[in-house]
């Protein structure tokens, strides 16, 4: 364990996931284009991003229960032989349909990185510096957003669709090469433990579900990571450059500012949930705070929002990636080892099922304003303001079901460990009266 092998893991875990984010979001650039490309509605357009979400999403269990029965490292290589022929299928497309099929199959591949590459993290490492590793694995990944907002997106726009999405498999090929000779599913000194049936990984898949803890961290997830996403995976694109006005290279960069500010957020997150284990709810509900009032400067402000506000914005939702990967520890402490991958497979539904119903509902919003003659032009500031409103529904709820989750949680911790989690201002105010001389 913490070995120098173990590095070396990581290190490959962690390009193969840049590679899948890689795939992921290089649509994200590509929203105008695509809509020169295919000439179809938003609502359309936006199931490019939305049939992959699901894919995703709905394959997170199954994955995880696979994790559970055959390694992480099967499903990775698998994945991301899969997100190659899904960026060629894309690549070479003239049609919408068969665009489609392909973001599907990179939806397919892309579902099987992340809860693997945790999964490794928690088998080749101990100790506290676990919740650090899942925060540092969340933010390198990131690095494959870097990749499609700035080569990605001037191979885009100087050699065309077909170059660019055929240069973005290309990376996915090579983290296929390296996981395939690299990877293992546990250090060599670590005994395998007795392979599970399939009846028996199902069998443990209900007591999962079941687990307060377990849907703490999805519901976590859902309420951090979904913002973020939305903006970066389709929708933020179009509106920067399309309804504000700006440069490609100006959007471009400020994609990268969500990215840096999860690099440098995440490893202060990631150290915050190992100190103070018992307050990670509190550090979701911040950030989801802090999003809701950027997210309402920029809605209500009258016309145009200025440019610091939109960087405000983005820097806001540079948190909520991180923030997502608290959702994970909380499944890593309330279940145990042997059902983790199917644990993790659940945590990383809630984001991408947030995400998929506004990408859907924001798509549907401008065509329905842009029919009833709301503005001229589909991707008008105004029609955009209305359409990202439908966050507070689907973040609100989510939040309302957190806060169920965290008691239920919290009761069960009192019950089974005798550890009691009095409200933060209580916390706050004993701590402050002991500080007092």
């Amino acid at each position: 364990m913490n070995s120098k092998r173990s590095w070396f893991v990581f290190g490959v875990a962690a390009l193969a996931y840049i590679a899948a984010v890689l795939q992921r979001s290089s649509l994200g650039v590509s929203g105008v284009s695509a809509a020169d490309r295919y000439y179809t509605s938003a609502a359309i357009l936006s199931t490019l991003a939305v049939v992959q979400l699901i894919v995703y999403a709905a394959l997170q269990i199954p994955n995880g229960i696979l994790i559970d029965r055959v390694g992480p490292k099967l499903l990775i290589v698998v994945g991301t032989a899969v997100m190659v022929v899904g960026q060629l299928t894309l690549a070479f497309s003239t049609d919408i349909g068969i665009a489609v099929i392909g973001r599907v199959l990179v939806g397919a591949g892309d579902s099987a990185i992340f809860i693997s590459v945790i999964r490794l993290v928690n088998s080749w490492f101990s100790g506290r510096i676990v919740p650090q590793l899942s925060q540092w694995m969340g933010n390198l990944g990131a690095i494959g957003q870097i990749l499609s907002a700035v080569p990605f997106a001037i191979v885009l726009h100087e050699a065309g669709w077909s170059a660019a999405f055929t240069s973005a498999a290309s990376v996915a090929l090579l983290a296929f090469i390296l996981s395939l000779l690299v990877l293992g599913d546990r250090p060599p000194s670590v005994t395998a433990p007795e392979q599970p049936t399939l009846g028996v990984v199902l069998k443990r898949l209900g007591p999962t579900l079941r687990r307060p803890g377990t849907q703490l961290g999805f519901w976590s997830h859902f309420v951090t990571q979904s913002s973020g996403t939305v903006f970066a995976l389709f929708w933020g694109f179009p509106f920067m450059v399309s309804a504000l006005g700006y440069s490609t290279t100006l959007a471009s960069g400020l994609l990268v500012v969500i990215v840096v500010v999860g690099l440098v957020s995440g490893p202060i997150l990631g150290l915050l949930t190992a100190r103070f284990p018992t307050r990670r709810s509190n550090l979701v509900l911040g950030i989801v705070a802090m999003l809701g009032v950027v997210w309402t400067a920029v809605l209500v402000w009258p016309g145009t929002p200025p440019l610091w506000l939109v960087v405000l914005l983005v820097v806001a939702m540079g948190a909520g990636g991180p923030g997502s990967l608290i959702g994970f520890d909380f499944a890593r402490t309330f279940n145990p080892p042997h059902t983790l991958g199917s644990a993790n497979g659940v945590v990383n539904v809630g984001g991408f099922t947030a995400s998929f119903v506004m990408l859907f509902l924001i798509g549907v919003i401008l065509d329905a304003l842009h029919n009833v003659g709301f503005s001229a032009s589909l991707y008008d500031v105004g029609a955009f303001k209305l359409a990202f409103a439908v966050q507070y529904v689907v973040i609100g709820l989510g939040v309302l079901f957190l806060v169920r989750a965290r008691r239920r949680a919290r009761a069960q911790l009192e019950e089974d460990e005798g550890i009691s989690v009095a409200p933060l201002w209580v916390a706050l105010s004993a701590a402050w009266s002991r500080k007092r001389p």
